[in-house]
């Protein structure tokens, strides 16, 4: 009998080491360590900009195109236009923001400001405006997180033609913007960006597709989408390598593509893959995204963590 009680008792210890060995593999493969909290944040930042940077350059972009052909559908949602401010050849026009978006996903507080000459016209191919976020405040409804913009942008029409008439003899429109910008972030910390986004619409208002590339370079490093200071001080660089594509019938979260975050004074990387669903699958045909994936490296240290779309 005694010795059946040691053999369960030296059973049970095997056992225990076993869940415990595996739990600490676990852990370390999901990249649960201080070693990739840093790229976590960034991802996450890097997410939050571009979609408070997007959804505004949207209603820009609606502004100038006329809206959707309807006048009540040129006044973005939850927010008022001036655009009676004309010296010499420059027309300034101001979206002040005080309510939510049109679906209610997101409050939006603050200014954008666009600057144009007087004969320029969106629809042709090349017409260039200056862009300015003024204390632009973005929150989103489902977590109340938010971030502020004040940036001072150029924001291109490469392709010519307008996003209300694709699917009407228009298959692509190709935007470009760039510049620098400064993101407040939740903490109140306050980081400059560099920014060089070629957005490409395809498909037909309403059911979207966007397609997000880099264009910018500094040093060694090409393809940039956004380079600057992160959250904790430090120099770092976010290319895409792969498209990021993002779908409007899924609130323009991003279904798709790899982008690559590197800290090179930390020597640190991260590589961000858009695409999975709540249990860290890889979504398949119209399924809208609820994660991304992170592989993350330092110092010969790596591993793997799935983390929310914000």
């Amino acid at each position: 009998m005694r010795t059946m009680k040691l053999f369960r008792m030296g059973a049970m210890i095997l056992v225990l080491t076993g869940l415990f060995l595996t739990g600490c593999k676990k852990e370390k493969n999901n990249g649960n360590s201080e070693d990739s909290s840093s790229m976590q944040q960034l991802a996450m930042d890097e997410i939050s900009e571009q979609a408070a940077s997007d959804e505004s350059m949207n209603d820009v972009s609606n502004l100038l195109s006329g809206g959707t052909l309807k006048s009540t559908d040129i006044i973005p949602c939850g927010a008022t236009v001036d655009s009676t401010n004309i010296i010499n050849d420059t027309i300034t026009i101001y979206i002040t923001y005080n309510g939510y978006n049109c679906n209610g996903t997101r409050s939006r507080t603050g200014q954008v400001e666009i600057r144009k000459h007087v004969g320029m016209r969106w629809f042709q191919a090349g017409a260039t405006v200056n862009v300015r976020h003024i204390n632009f405040t973005i929150t989103r409804v489902l977590t109340g997180k938010s971030i502020t913009l004040n940036s001072n942008k150029t924001f291109q029409n490469v392709s010519g033609g307008i996003i209300p008439l694709l699917g009407h003899g228009i298959t692509s429109i190709v935007h470009r913007l760039w510049g620098t910008e400064t993101v407040t972030f939740p903490n109140s910390t306050s980081r400059n960006w560099n920014v060089a986004r070629q957005i490409t619409f395809t498909g037909t208002p309403g059911r979207l597709l966007i397609t997000i590339d880099g264009f910018g370079s500094a040093g060694e490093y090409n393809n940039l989408v956004v380079w600057g200071v992160n959250r904790n001080g430090e120099n770092f660089y976010t290319q895409i390598m792969q498209s990021v594509v993002h779908r409007q019938v899924c609130d323009l979260d991003p279904v798709s593509g790899i982008k690559l975050h590197q800290i090179p004074s930390d020597s640190k990387s991260a590589t961000i893959t858009y695409g999975y669903d709540r249990n860290n699958q890889p979504i398949t045909g119209n399924e809208c995204p609820a994660k991304f994936r992170v592989d993350w490296q330092k110092n010969g240290n790596s591993g793997t963590v799935y983390l929310w779309l914000p």
